[in-house]
């Protein structure tokens, strides 16, 4: 395995701590003790615009030579992930542009989808946001237990339900709904519709408190009796073939896992060297078990590490890493409690106070065993793939 990376990505990379240390701590810290999401008028959303920040992947109907970005391997997208979230894993989920549903609209939608909801965001006014909702009151890590309806009426849809936790719902000028339109049916009867923003009877927008990562909004919502035309169908019309809108739901998820682990990874080493500085400061390195804690700290945070990266390496590779991907999930997620956990057992007295930033840690980190497939699913994903159960 090679994990080398060019010199642009090691620009990159530097490009990325320094913006993490000026920019997304300081408001990942503001926004923690101000106990609330990162507001939409905040200058930090402007300067990410001006930083050429929140824009598609889609290059538009008619690209032009040079148009599209330099590719970047799934390894280098790992490592900056890893990067931004050593200094706030909350900041850079806030951050404006397309987001989660990106990857369905790319692999699935029409051409006419992908100018009307990814164009805005090519050289977007000013910052904009799309987010998928999927998860609801009674269905989570069981996604197929969805009961948000999509019933068809005349030339279009209606839809009825009600969604939670769902990232910046109710900033987004879209929303990528997964509906069923057939409980008894599971995933094959599953699609996903966009519905705009100030749609009637979509509304009910709650933004949920949460124990961490609290600069980006977790939000709930309904819809009551929501109407959309069917071209607002993922795929379009003649997208009805068997399980098609869980598939694309699934691939969601499946390219999200390695990014979460590496965010994970980035959450535990922030923890690591917070802990080391700690000891220092206060001359505790001449403690056995103070060392004994780092250590086991820098060992499972490596452990973590190289589990992601391999991930990654053979998505490059084209190769299938199903069990790789959700492995990097589940480890780096539970290493980033314990090491965050060892961190705050560390400082101690300190922690408890409420200010220090190995105690937000912990408090950030448990959100990673639970976004994007609990640990509980990966392990189920994980043994079912190595002695070939169905799915």
């Amino acid at each position: 395995m090679e994990f080398a990376v060019d010199d642009a990505t090691r620009r990159r990379l530097e490009e990325a701590r320094e913006l993490g240390e000026k920019e997304f701590r300081p408001a990942g810290i503001e926004a923690d003790r101000n106990d609330a999401p990162i507001p939409v008028g905040h200058p930090f959303f402007d300067r990410c615009l001006a930083r050429g920040e929140g824009r598609t992947r889609w290059r538009g109907t008619n690209p032009k030579p040079g148009d599209a970005p330099a590719p970047r391997s799934t390894v280098a997208t790992l490592l900056l992930a890893e990067e931004l979230a050593y200094w706030d894993r909350g900041v850079i989920i806030s951050t404006p542009g397309p987001g989660l549903p990106e990857q369905s609209v790319l692999g699935v939608g029409t051409e006419e989808q992908k100018e009307k909801y990814l164009g805005p965001f090519l050289a977007p006014d000013k910052p904009r946001w799309a987010c998928f909702a999927m998860t609801e009151p009674g269905a989570g890590s069981d996604a197929a237990a969805i009961r948000t309806s999509a019933k068809p009426d005349g030339d279009g849809w209606i839809l009825n339900g009600a969604k939670c936790f769902i990232g910046g719902a109710s900033r987004s000028d879209w929303i990528l709904v997964q509906a069923t339109l057939d409980p008894t049916k599971g995933r094959a009867a599953q699609r996903a519709f966009f519905v705009e923003r100030g749609t009637p009877g979509l509304g009910g927008f709650k933004i949920e408190k949460k124990m961490g990562l609290k600069a980006y909004e977790s939000t709930s919502f309904t819809l009551e009796n929501v109407r959309v035309p069917a071209a607002n169908l993922l795929g379009g019309e003649a997208r009805t073939e068997r399980k098609a809108g869980f598939k694309a739901a699934m691939q969601t998820f499946n390219a999200g896992r390695p990014v979460i682990a590496a965010n994970a990874v980035g959450m535990a080493r922030a923890a690591l060297d917070e802990s080391i500085r700690f000891a220092r400061e206060h001359e505790l390195l001449a403690r056995d078990r103070v060392r004994d804690r780092i250590e086991a700290m820098a060992r499972k945070v490596r452990k973590a590490r190289l589990v992601c990266l391999r991930a990654g390496w053979l998505a490059d590779q084209q190769r299938a890493n199903i069990v790789e991907a959700s492995m990097s999930k589940a480890l780096a997620a539970q290493v980033a409690q314990e090491a965050t956990g060892l961190g705050l057992e560390l400082v101690g007295v300190a922690g408890g106070r409420g200010d220090h930033l190995i105690e937000k840690l912990y408090r950030d980190a448990k959100a990673m065993d639970i976004v994007e497939g609990t640990g509980q699913i990966q392990r189920m994903i994980i043994a079912r793939k190595l002695v070939g159960l169905p799915r």
